[in-house]
């Protein structure tokens, strides 16, 4: 940074966003071979090579903003646009979602039967499992505001403690809406019920799963003393992420769970 004139990053070439993107292609062709074949080859190798990509892009930035120096004030002010607009792009995705189901729901067609739940589905209970999900995931956004504050005020030890039980609680909520999806009565391919249902909730999940993952990287590197009380751009956009995540599920809840019963 000593030899440039500015103080923005000039992102060196890189390999991973091609190998990234091949290897979500391969991703969804490892999906379909399985879902139609029942062959794990394609898919197997497909989530190695993903996992090889983020490992290695992730320790590149990590080089840069921790080590090299190149996220500078003004970096990491676009670095924030950068992620406030991905979250836009993901209240969108999810925008479509609810739309589908609030189309289906509200003006039930003949053959669904007139009505809502459609004829023969038999809905979950929103007070038994999605009600303790729900506490689980509020609970989650609470430690890691603590885990954010504990940060902000130079207090590692509550900040690590923090951070570690939101990403116990974001494990116990996929395994907890797992074992729901396995006692559920219905299935994807039961109509326009099943199909919001399941992809809905199950994006939801995937996005539960990146979240821990999100944060189980910024946990590790906070061991490694990477994060400072004015340098923590990585763990401030994996708890936005977080709190991005409690909101969805809070209205996922309200209009599926509740409502859509």
């Amino acid at each position: 940074m000593t030899h440039q004139s500015h103080a923005y990053h000039m992102v060196n070439p890189s390999p991973w966003p091609l190998t990234g993107a091949l290897s979500a292609l391969l991703l969804t062709s490892g999906l379909i071979m399985w879902f139609h074949f029942n062959s794990k080859t394609l898919l197997l190798l497909s989530m190695l090579s993903n996992l090889l990509t983020m490992y290695q892009w992730w320790r590149d930035i990590v080089r840069e903003g921790t080590y090299q120096g190149h996220h500078t004030t003004i970096v990491q002010k676009g670095l924030r646009y950068g992620m406030v607009l991905f979250i836009i792009s993901e209240v969108f995705f999810f925008s479509g979602f609810f739309w589908a189901f609030y189309h289906s729901s509200l003006a039930p067609t003949p053959e669904l039967g007139g009505c809502w739940p459609p004829t023969g589905v038999f809905t979950i209970n929103p007070l038994e499992v999605p009600l303790l999900n729900t506490s689980v995931l509020l609970a989650s956004g609470v430690s890691i505001t603590w885990s954010h504050h504990s940060l902000m005020e130079g207090d590692r030890k509550q900040m690590i403690q923090a951070l570690t039980i939101t990403i116990l609680l974001g494990i116990y909520f996929t395994l907890l809406q797992i074992s729901e999806y396995f006692e559920a009565s219905f299935a994807i391919s039961d109509g326009v019920y099943g199909s919001t249902f399941f992809v809905a909730t199950g994006f939801h999940g995937l996005h539960v799963i990146i979240g821990s993952t999100f944060l189980l990287v910024c946990l590790l590197r906070q061991f490694n003393f990477h994060f400072t009380s004015n340098h923590h751009f990585g763990f401030e956009a994996a708890a936005w992420y977080w709190h991005f995540v409690d909101v969805v599920w809070l209205f996922l809840y309200i209009s599926i769970y509740w409502w859509g019963s």
